[in-house]
């Protein structure tokens, strides 16, 4: 009885050492393939996607907190799984020229994440005609 209590320990101990897991929320790092969108010239009433592309460059999957856009005509997505080591996920923002007062666009969409910095800033950019 002694003996199968301590080998069962052993085995036990033994196991969780071997199926260490990463833990998701770990600080990694990332490199978006650019930090502003240039939309270009668009028509009034045009929907502007601007898809910024990201890749986990650490060691720890890349988990997005909050991804908060500058005002109500902009939506913005982050990917639903975490991103791990060396694959590439995409934050998607869509804003909505049709409720925009200015021929300008300048929109933003701040991004938190499990990295140092753990927030990053992304511009969308362009004209209405």
């Amino acid at each position: 009885m002694k003996n199968s209590l301590l080998i069962g320990f052993a085995l036990f101990f033994f196991s969780c050492q071997e199926n260490q897991e990463v833990k998701v929320g770990e600080p990694t790092t990332m490199k978006f393939d650019q930090t502003t969108f240039h939309a270009g010239v668009v028509m009034k009433g045009e929907k502007v996607r601007a898809v910024f592309k990201v890749t986990n460059t650490g060691d720890h999957p890349l988990v997005f907190g909050e991804v908060r856009p500058s005002c109500s005509c902009t939506l913005a997505e982050k990917p639903k799984k975490p991103i791990l080591p060396g694959k590439t996920g995409a934050i998607v923002a869509l804003v909505n020229t049709d409720n925009l007062h200015t021929s300008r666009i300048h929109k933003l969409v701040t991004v938190m994440a499990n990295t140092e910095p753990n927030i990053v800033v992304l511009e969308i950019k362009g004209r209405i005609k």
